[in-house]
C-alpha cells in the first residue's frame, strides 16, 4: 500500500466515522412539506407616506413575530425574503384561517374619541365594557396638574398619527353607528397589552394596557377629555379601531375625574369577556401596529400524512433503487463494482450526515434530489473503470494498479467538467428557485461534493488496495476491469459508421422537436397554480366520491368554476381561482356532506402577482441556465462544441415540455426543478463525449473529425449507458413508489435522462460536426493535459533520467 493510498484510507475512515455518529445522534430538519404545517408568504406594500424597504419590513416582521408567538404555535419561523417579503412557517397548523386572519391584518391600530352616535337610535343598549383604573398605577404624574405635551419620539398624537382630519363613522361592537374623532394615538405607542383574570373581585377577564412614555401622556389626555362627559354618554367612550373596524369602545370608569384621565400602566378594559376574547383583544392591540400593510401572496398547507407518506415512499425508493444500481454495477464490473457499491453506501451516509450537520431544511424536492443523487453518484466510478478497461485492452501486460492509476488520471477532466455543470444547475436552483426548490439545489450541491469524495477518496482507496492483491490481479475475470465489456467489444467489432452523414441525425432531432412543439400548440401547457395564481386543494374523504358527484356538489354550493380531478388512489384535487380561507372552509364543508369526514391533505394558495412573478422567474432561470452553461463550455471546449452542447440541451428541454403537454401533466415549480436538473444531466453527457473527442483529436490531428467523433462515441457509450441505468433504477422506483407528490418529478427526469442520453450522441455530436465544417479554427494542439501521454504533461511525471523507454 502506498502512502497516498494509506492517507486516503485513513481520511475515508475518519469521515465515515464522523458521519455515522452524526447520523445516529442528530435528526434532520424537515421542511413543512414533509412534517406538515402552513407556510405563508407576505408581501409588504408601500403606503402614501412609508416605503416598504428592508428596514420597515424588518420592523413589520418583529410585530408579526409577536402576533405569531401569541398563537401558541410550536417553533414558528419568520424570516425576511428579499427586501419586502416575509415568510412565516407554522408547523402542525392545518387550518390557517385564524393564523392568516391575525397575521394578515393590514391596517394600523388607532385610538379615537367618540363624538356621539352617528344617528339617533333610541332604545339601544350602551356597550358593556369600561376603562378602569387598575390597583397598581405606574404613573407618577399628578392628575391635578394635567398632562404635559408629548415630546417623546414614541408619542403619536393628532396630525402626527393621522394627517387626515376627516372623522370616521363606524359601527361599534354591538352594531351601533358612532361618529369618531380624528386619530389621537396609534398602535405604535402601545408598550404592552395583556389579558388578566380577576378571580377575587369577580370582574372576570380584562385587558391591561401599558403605553410608552410619550404615548402614555396622550392616552391620559384622551381619557381625561372623555371623562368630562356624564356616565352612560357615548362621548365618555374611547374607540379602538383596527382595519376600519371598532374592536373595542369602552367607557371611561365613573371614578375617573374630568381632565384627570387614566395613567398608562393602570388602564384596564373590562367587560363580559371570555378567556379567548380577552386574549384576542390583547393580541390585536399589542400587535396591531404594522409599519406597512402586508398582503398574503402565497399560502401552502400540507397535512402530516402527506409528508410522512413521502418520506416513507422516498426511503423505499432509495433502498430499492440503490440495491438495483449496486447489483447492476456488480454485474458489470464484478469485484470492483462491489467496491463501488460499498463507496455508494458510504456516499449515502456522508451526504445525509452533511445535510443534518449543516442544518439544511430537507424539503420534498430536496428529498427526491437526495434519492436521485444516489443513482448518479456512481458516474465518476464508471468513468474511471471504463478508462482502466481501455488501458488494459491497449496494454494487456500492464499491472492492474497501473491501469487504475492511469484511469483515474484520464477520467479526471471529464469528472471535473461533468460535476461542474451539475453544480451550475444546483446554483441556479438555489438562486433562482423559490420555496422548497431552493432545498433541492442545496441537496444537489451537497450530493455532488459527497459523490466526488466517495469516488476520489473512498472508491480510490478500496480499488487500489484490491489492485495490490495478487489474487485480484491474476484472475482477470474476477476484478471486472482487466477485460473490455461485452458492449464495448461488440461496438468495436461492428464499428458502425454513425456520422458519415451527420445531417440525417439532425433531421431526426428536428422531427422530434416538431412533435413536441405540436403538443405544446395543440394541447397547450397546463401551467400549475404556482404559475397562474389561484388555489389548489387536495382532500381525502371517508366515503368514496367520484369526480362528477364532487363537481356537482361544489357547483350547487356556489363553486361552479372549481376544477375537480382525482389525486392518488381515492383523493380529490380541487383547483379554483381566487379563494380566501373562509371560502376554502365552505368548499370543504360542501364536500363533507357528500364524502363524510373530509381531511385536507394539501392546500396551495398563490396570489396573481406572485404567479406572474414565478412564471417570469422560471423563464429567466431557463435563460440564465442556457447562458451560463454556454459560457462554461465555451471556456472549457471549442465554441463549436459549446454551441452544439447547448443546442442539445435546448432540444431536451423542448422534448420534455412537449411530452408533458401531450400527457396533460401540470407544469409547476417541482417540474422546473426537475427540468433544470435535466439541463445539467444533458450537458454532463455531452461533456463526457466531447472530452473524449478533444483528447482523440489532439492525439490524431490528421484524422477526419467524423472518424474521431465515431471513435469517441463508441468509447463513451458504455459509460453513458451504465450511468444512465443507475439513474433510471432510482427514478423508476420513485415513479412507482413515490405517489403523486413525486411522480411528476420522477417522470420529468425519466424522460430527461432518456432524451439527454440520445441528444448527447445524436444531436450534440452531429451539430458539432456541422459547425466544424464552417469553422476555420485548427485542431487542438497536442500534449496539453487531459491525461494524454504526449508532450510535457506526460514527461513531467518521469524521473529526471527516465526517457520513457520500457521493455
Amino acid at each position: 500500500m502506498t502512502r497516498a493510498t494509506a492517507v486516503r484510507a485513513v481520511l475515508a475512515a475518519a469521515v465515515l466515522l464522523v458521519s455515522v455518529v452524526i447520523t445516529l445522534t442528530m435528526s434532520p430538519r424537515l421542511g413543512l412539506d414533509l412534517q406538515g404545517g402552513t407556510r405563508i408568504v407576505l408581501q409588504a406594500r408601500d403606503t402614501a407616506t412609508v416605503q416598504a424597504d428592508r428596514e420597515t419590513t424588518d420592523r413589520t416582521l418583529e410585530v408579526l413575530r409577536q402576533r405569531v408567538d401569541s398563537l401558541g404555535v410550536s417553533e414558528p419561523t419568520l424570516t425576511r425574503s428579499g427586501e419586502d417579503r416575509i415568510i412565516v412557517e407554522l408547523p402542525d397548523v392545518q387550518d390557517p384561517r385564524e393564523a392568516a386572519e391575525v397575521i394578515g391584518r393590514t391596517a394600523q391600530l388607532t385610538f379615537h374619541a367618540v363624538e356621539g352616535p352617528a344617528a339617533e337610535e333610541p332604545g339601544e343598549k350602551t356597550p358593556g365594557s369600561d376603562l378602569t383604573t387598575g390597583s397598581d398605577p405606574t404613573t407618577d404624574r399628578d392628575p391635578a396638574t394635567g398632562p404635559e405635551p408629548a415630546t417623546d419620539p414614541d408619542s403619536t398624537t393628532g396630525s402626527e398619527a393621522d394627517p387626515d382630519p376627516d372623522r370616521l363613522t363606524l359601527p361599534d361592537e354591538q352594531g351601533r353607528v358612532l361618529a369618531l374623532g380624528p386619530t389621537r394615538l396609534s398602535g405604535a405607542g402601545v408598550e404592552d397589552a395583556t389579558p388578566a383574570f380577576d378571580a377575587q373581585g369577580g370582574a372576570g377577564w380584562s385587558v391591561s394596557l401599558e403605553f410608552r412614555k410619550g404615548a402614555g401622556k396622550d392616552w391620559t389626555r384622551l381619557t381625561g377629555e372623555a371623562a368630562c362627559h356624564p356616565a352612560g354618554d357615548d362621548r365618555r367612550r374611547v374607540a379602538i379601531v383596527l382595519d376600519e373596524k371598532v374592536i373595542s369602545s369602552p367607557q371611561v370608569d365613573p371614578s375617573v375625574g374630568c381632565r384627570a384621565g387614566l395613567p398608562s400602566g393602570a388602564t384596564q378594559i373590562t367587560g363580559s369577556f371570555s378567556a379567548d376574547e380577552a386574549r384576542d383583544l390583547a393580541l390585536l392591540i399589542k400587535g396591531g401596529a404594522l409599519p406597512v400593510p402586508v398582503e398574503i401572496v402565497e399560502q401552502r398547507t400540507v397535512g402530516p400524512t402527506l409528508g410522512a407518506a413521502a418520506i416513507d415512499a422516498s426511503a423505499r425508493a432509495a433502498l430499492i433503487g440503490a440495491a438495483a444500481t449496486a447489483l447492476f454495477i456488480i454485474l458489470v464490473y464484478r469485484l470492483f463494482g462491489a467496491l463501488a457499491a460499498v463507496a455508494l453506501a458510504a456516499y449515502g451516509v456522508i451526504s445525509y450526515a452533511a445535510l443534518v450537520a449543516l442544518g439544511v431544511t430537507l424539503t420534498l424536492p430536496g428529498l427526491a434530489g437526495f434519492v436521485l443523487a444516489i443513482g448518479t453518484a456512481v458516474d465518476a466510478n464508471v468513468l474511471v473503470f471504463e478508462r482502466a478497461r481501455e488501458e488494459c485492452a491497449e496494454r494487456p501486460k500492464r499491472s492492474l494498479r497501473s491501469a487504475l492509476t492511469t484511469g483515474f488520471k484520464k477520467a479526471w477532466s471529464a469528472v471535473a467538467d461533468s460535476n461542474a455543470t451539475t453544480l451550475i444547475a444546483a446554483g441556479l436552483l438555489f438562486f433562482l428557485g423559490s420555496g422548497p426548490v431552493k432545498g433541492f439545489g442545496v441537496t444537489l450541491a451537497i450530493g455532488v461534493a459527497a459523490s466526488m469524495f466517495s469516488a476520489l477518496v473512498i472508491a480510490s482507496a478500496l480499488t487500489e488496495i484490491a489492485a495490490n492483491s495478487r489474487f485480484v490481479s491474476d484472475y482477470r475475470s474476477v476484478n471486472g476491469i482487466a477485460r473490455p465489456g461485452a458492449v464495448r467489444t461488440w461496438l468495436v467489432r461492428k464499428d458502425p459508421p454513425l456520422f458519415r452523414k451527420p445531417v440525417r441525425w439532425l433531421f431526426v432531432s428536428v422531427a422530434l422537436i416538431a412533435v413536441a412543439l405540436s403538443g405544446i400548440v395543440v394541447r397547450g401547457v397546463d401551467l400549475g397554480v404556482e404559475f397562474t395564481g389561484g388555489r389548489l386543494m387536495e382532500y381525502s374523504t371517508s366515503r368514496p366520491v367520484d369526480v362528477e358527484t364532487a363537481r356537482d356538489t361544489l357547483a350547487a354550493a356556489g363553486f361552479g368554476d372549481a376544477e375537480v380531478t382525482t389525486a392518488g388512489d381515492a383523493d380529490l384535487s380541487v383547483r379554483t381561482g381566487k379563494l380566501d380561507n373562509d371560502g376554502e372552509h365552505a368548499l370543504r364543508t360542501a364536500l363533507a356532506e357528500e364524502g363524510g369526514e373530509t381531511t385536507k391533505v394539501r392546500d396551495e394558495l398563490i396570489g396573481p402577482s406572485l404567479g406572474d412573478e414565478l412564471r417570469r422567474n422560471a423563464l429567466i432561470a431557463l435563460g440564465v441556465a442556457v447562458a451560463v452553461q454556454l459560457a462554461y463550455l465555451a471556456v472549457r471546449f471549442r465554441w463549436t462544441f459549446a454551441v452544439a452542447s447547448v443546442g442539445a440541451m435546448a432540444h431536451d428541454v423542448i422534448l420534455v415540455v412537449g411530452a408533458f403537454a401531450w400527457l396533460g401533466r401540470p407544469v409547476d415549480g417541482i417540474f422546473l426543478a426537475a427540468l433544470l436538473t435535466v439541463i445539467g444531466y444533458s450537458v454532463n453527457d455531452s461533456v463526457v463525449v466531447f472530452d473524449r473527442v478533444r483528447e482523440l483529436w489532439r492525439a490524431n490531428r490528421r484524422t477526419p473529425l467524423d472518424t474521431i467523433a465515431r471513435r469517441a462515441v463508441l468509447q463513451t457509450v458504455p459509460r453513458t449507458v451504465n450511468t444512465g441505468m443507475g439513474a433510471l433504477f432510482i427514478l423508476a422506483a420513485l415513479a412507482v413508489l413515490g405517489g403523486d407528490s413525486l411522480a411528476d418529478f420522477a417522470l420529468t427526469l425519466l424522460i430527461g435522462v432518456c432524451v439527454g442520453t440520445w441528444s448527447s450522441v445524436f444531436t450534440a455530436v452531429p451539430g458539432a460536426l456541422a459547425l466544424e465544417r464552417t469553422a476555420k479554427a485548427p485542431p487542438p494542439a497536442p500534449g496539453k493535459g487531459n491525461g494524454t501521454r504526449r508532450g510535457r504533461a506526460g514527461a513531467s511525471g518521469r524521473a529526471p533520467l527516465d526517457n520513457g523507454a520500457r521493455v
